[in-house]
């Protein structure tokens, strides 16, 4: 994971939420890792291959666990990036081993203890997502259990507390306080941005990304988590708050030039 870490730029876990198809991924994977192989910006795509946590029952989940699993290592091998991809059972862990290079632990599931003790065995780094729910200290806790399988290569992830029943604010403190633990830490921006509980589906604020992205770079944050899609409005999953993949390289610009005045 130290190749994520650079001293004059942040890195970046962007992609589409969910494994929507091959072509999807691999068009999404070839425009980020142009953009930041220019701004020399270290990457990792990201997509689920399955979502456990949704809404409705009639939201999308997956293509399929094994067909989303091998579109995600032909994006590694074809475009040479690292790829991460949630997993929600400890049963996940081993199985979506070995297809990807990082794990993800979603933040409804960071107390759980089998599931991030099975991410930590297998060796991969972990990305483990803050709670909603939760303040910065539980994710000492959390970075404990995976850290009992002698496994370091932790990453912990602010997505905003829940504010209400359907708006969620982000507490700039939790980045620095987080830091404090001496793990990489990443600000996810565009779930930070959801509207939880509106209805059938989960809304956004997606006009408000820069703005989260800046602060993030602003007050040290190592990375950030940017859902992109081509055509946001058709994305099967989170739509609502994601970034439109044509605007990416012009946020990266602008959050480079942040990173260097500080």
């Amino acid at each position: 994971m130290t190749e994520l870490i650079k001293n004059k730029s942040f890195f970046l876990l962007a992609g589409p939420c969910v494994v929507e198809s091959e072509k999807i991924c691999l068009d999404i994977a070839e425009h980020i890792k142009s953009v930041t192989d220019q701004l020399n910006i270290p990457y990792v795509f990201k997509a689920s291959f399955e979502k456990a946590n949704r809404t409705s029952l009639d939201s999308f989940t997956t293509i399929g666990r094994e067909k989303s699993l091998k579109i995600l290592q032909k994006v590694g091998r074809t475009f040479d990036v690292k790829t991460i991809t949630d997993i929600h059972t400890a049963e996940q862990a081993g199985l979506a081993a070995e297809y990807v290079d990082m794990l993800q632990i979603p933040a409804f599931l960071f107390r759980q203890t089998e599931l991030l003790i099975a991410a930590g065995k297998t060796g991969l780094p972990v990305n483990i997502k803050k709670g909603q729910f939760s303040g910065p200290k539980a994710m000492q806790h959390a970075a404990e259990k995976v850290l009992s399988t002698q496994n370091n290569n932790i990453m912990l992830t602010e997505r905003g507390n829940s504010f209400g029943y359907s708006d969620l604010v982000v507490d700039f403190r939790n980045i620095t306080k987080m830091k404090a633990f001496g793990y990489p830490v990443v600000m996810d921006v565009t779930h930070a941005l959801q509207k939880p509980n509106a209805g059938a589906v989960t809304g956004g604020e997606p006009q408000m990304i820069e703005t989260i992205a800046k602060a993030a770079i602003a007050v040290g944050a190592d990375g950030l988590f940017i859902e992109t899609h081509p055509n946001p409005s058709k994305a099967l999953s989170d739509g609502a708050n994601m970034l439109l993949l044509d605007r990416l390289e012009d946020l990266l610009k602008k959050l480079i030039q942040i990173k260097h005045a500080i």
